[in-house]
Parts: C-alpha cells; structure tokens; sequence
C-alpha cells in the first residue's frame, strides 16, 4: 500500500474513533468528521449547543503534506502524534504544522 494511503487510513481510523465517543456532559454536541481526501485534508469537529451557548469547535486537525503527517490543529489534551506512531506513522514523518518550526526538534 503507497504511504500517503496508508497514513489516510491512519488517520481516517483515529478520527472515527474519537467521533463515536459521546459527550454526557454536553449531548447536544456532536462530532463530525471533514474528510478531504482529495487535497489531503482531515478534521474532527465539535458543533451545537450546550445550554444557551453554540459550540464550535475544531478538534483535530491533520493534513498529508510531502509524505508526511501535519497535526495543524489539536485543541485537546490527547498527545495525538504518539497515537499516530503507535498506529504506524514513523514518529520522522509526523510534524506538528502548529509548533514554530525552530521549536519542532527541542
């Protein structure tokens, strides 16, 4: 299987995963998941309201890029990137797009 469909699958699974957990604490926010496969492009996202509040939230946001993974956003307290390796995706070819790139290597 070519790399980049391999880290789509990846990706793909994590992502459907972390969209079937139910929030109790906030039942009228539901996930949903923006698959772009064509440009490369992957998010889970929060919407609905909570109370009188609407939620908006992006979750998680990945792109294939140049054979790697870019975690572009991540507004949890996961560490998303070692899920990534354990699932597969050499920890070489995850680059966190969020982190300023002389920090990404300290």
């Amino acid at each position: 299987m070519d790399k980049t469909l391999k880290y789509q699958q990846i990706i793909c699974d994590l992502l459907q995963e972390y969209a079937g957990i139910k929030k109790s604490l906030t039942p009228n926010v539901r996930s949903h998941l923006v698959l772009d496969k064509e440009n490369r492009h992957y998010q889970l996202i929060s919407m609905g309201w909570h109370g009188s509040k609407y939620i908006y939230t992006v979750a998680f946001h990945f792109s294939i890029m140049d054979g790697k993974v870019w975690i572009q956003q991540n507004n949890t307290d996961i560490m998303i990137a070692d899920e990534l390796s354990e699932r597969g995706i050499p920890s070489s070819d995850i680059i966190l797009g969020f982190v300023p790139e002389k920090m990404r290597n300290i």
